[in-house]
């Protein structure tokens, strides 16, 4: 296998051999390019998103600045968006669904190194694929670790460090993440906390 063939399994590999690291200049063109387009070039910006994302559905829109490892391993789902400062390590694959919010300062990271130094030493490194769901919120500032997995309608706090799977329709916060409630009908009324909406075209 390939450094490339053993990164996408998921197996250990070194990121600088058989073209890994012109792969990673190569994104980081397009990168650049996308980071400072003027705020009239909106319609450019869609063009040169779909150009750096392996799939993309309807009205991607991620605020710049964005960062990424290699762009073609990351899908997103319809309607998706993120502000600001989204990073995402996309040595191994980033699936994320439908209707997805991302706050600033977000970070996913597929990647990892071994814990043990003359073994982190030798220059492997790994990623484990991440999953999002459909209809979820990531807070801001929130950390996002290889291997997770995120269910449907779930909301992630501010400030969280998701180190573990989390279920679908729940909130969960902390460091590291788990999960504080359930969502239930019950939340539909409300916009924040105790603060029920004084219009009724939410529904």
């Amino acid at each position: 296998m390939t450094q490339k063939e053993r990164m996408l399994a998921n197996l250990p590999y070194k990121a600088w051999l058989d073209g890994l690291k012109e792969e990673r200049t190569d994104n980081r063109r397009r990168i650049y390019e996308y980071n400072h387009l003027s705020p009239n070039q909106w319609d450019r910006r869609e063009e040169l998103l779909r150009g750096i994302l392996g799939a993309a559905g309807a009205d991607p829109h991620i605020e710049p600045p964005f960062h990424c490892d290699y762009g073609y391993n990351i899908t997103v789902g319809d309607n998706f968006f993120a502000n600001y400062n989204f990073i995402v390590l996309d040595v191994a694959h980033v699936r994320i669904g439908d209707n997805v919010q991302i706050a600033p300062n977000v970070a996913i990271y597929t990647a990892g190194h071994p814990i043990h130094p003359e073994t982190r030493n030798s220059g492997y490194e790994y990623g484990i694929d991440v999953t999002i769901g459909n209809n979820v919120w990531i807070g801001g500032n929130v950390c996002i670790l290889p291997g997770v997995t995120i269910g449907d309608n779930t909301v992630i706090g501010a400030g969280s460090v998701v180190t573990s799977d989390i279920p679908a329709n729940v909130i969960a916060v902390g460091n590291p993440c788990r999960v504080l409630r359930s969502i239930t009908q019950a939340d539909r009324d409300f916009y924040f906390r105790d603060r029920r909406f004084d219009v009724d075209d939410y529904r």
